[in-house]
């Protein structure tokens, strides 16, 4: 699980040589990823982009975006073939965004990764995910492929959502037209 407050879901007190240790440990055995301790600490890190040198550290010297890696390095310890991640990008800058977008879809296609993105940005949605579920008070009111279901819902909650999305080329061709540009 990769949680929406990195920060907050890193224990102020462990190193994360000892976070990443910790998942491993405490996981129900899997031995389908890389494992943290020795080697594979530095293989995790690697793979999402951290030096070693943060394995001495504690959550409060790392950045936002490095605590979010680190969460990812820590639930890919934990083993397993699904990563469910909330919200994994909605506290970081736009630009540390990508950048954390980019490393999920890279994981997702080197290590062959199930991702279960939980997410209120449709805009992320698209960009990362091939199939879409959207959720209407707990229930499905589209599913099915991301470009299908997003060039043609089949509900009206889903058309409000997608609608309610600002559309930067929409609001350019407008303000080139000499309307005003529509504020959300």
């Amino acid at each position: 699980m990769i949680f929406q407050d990195a920060v907050g879901s890193l224990n102020p007190r462990m190193t994360v040589a000892t976070a990443l240790h910790e998942a491993a440990r405490h996981s129900k055995g899997a031995k389908t990823r890389p494992r943290a301790g020795g080697a594979d600490a530095r293989e995790l890190l690697r793979l999402v982009g951290l030096s070693e040198a943060v394995l001495k550290q504690y959550p409060r010297e790392l950045s936002g975006g490095q605590c979010q890696r680190v969460s990812i390095a820590r639930a890919l310890a934990a083993g397993g073939d699904v990563l469910i991640a909330d919200e994994p990008v909605s506290a970081l800058d736009v630009s540390v965004q990508a950048r954390v977008l980019n490393l999920l879809r890279e994981l997702r296609n080197e290590l062959g990764l199930t991702i279960v993105l939980i997410a209120h940005d449709l805009a992320v949605v698209k960009n990362v995910c091939d199939r879409i579920a959207v959720m209407e008070h707990g229930r499905f009111a589209d599913y099915g492929d991301t470009a299908a279901v997003f060039a043609a819902p089949s509900s009206d909650y889903t058309r409000r959502l997608l609608d309610a999305v600002p559309d930067v080329a929409r609001s350019l061709a407008r303000r080139a037209a000499g309307a005003p540009a529509r504020s959300l």
